[in-house]
């Protein structure tokens, strides 16, 4: 797997400049993830990155979206494991998320929209942002409503708490804010 063979199929697939940056976002922290868990950080990052490829695809439908992704994914040489991930990460097929990949891909997703909701508030973006400003939005339900607060929590079936995970999740993202504008 080449993560550059990866990228080029998705920006000839994803042209919304947002959706291509939720998706390296969910690339790095799945990266930060893997590190953390002893897991394969290309694997894992590589399944980020790709999660979203059928999005613009499949017009948003979520009936249809993360089915052809898997596809996509198998197509482009991603394992099986990756593929499940891809289709389980989307609550509507009803695909048990069984393995550590599955459920990391399920939590991160969200988180990325969360940062990033919480950057896009601040003055200086990422750039010194920490974890108690991320939390104290967490607790806001009406600000970045769309971020899945259950589905971030999940976190803990990994086992990691809360505060941790979103701690992770922002040092990631940190470390591509010049690649995020943010």
């Amino acid at each position: 797997m080449k993560r550059a063979e990866f990228l080029n199929s998705i920006k000839a697939n994803i042209q919304d400049k947002n959706t291509l940056k939720h998706m390296l976002a969910t690339e790095a922290i799945m990266q930060a993830l893997a590190k953390k868990l002893g897991e394969d950080e290309e694997e894992w990052g590589l399944t980020g990155l790709i999660h979203d490829i059928d999005l613009e695809l499949v017009g948003g439908d979520l009936n249809t979206h993360s089915k052809l992704g898997a596809d996509i994914a198998r197509e482009l040489g991603a394992s099986e494991e990756m593929a499940h991930a891809i289709l389980s990460h989307n609550e509507v097929h009803g695909v048990p998320r069984e393995t550590k990949l599955d459920k990391a891909l399920f939590c991160v997703d969200p988180l990325t929209g969360l940062v990033t909701a919480c950057a896009l508030v601040r003055p200086d973006k990422l750039n010194r942002m920490n974890t108690k400003s991320v939390m104290k939005h967490f607790r806001q339900p009406k600000f970045a409503a769309g971020a899945n607060r259950e589905q971030i929590a999940s976190c803990r079936e990994l086992g990691l708490e809360l505060e941790e995970f979103i701690a992770l999740g922002v040092e990631a993202m940190q470390s591509i804010a010049t690649e995020l504008e943010l």
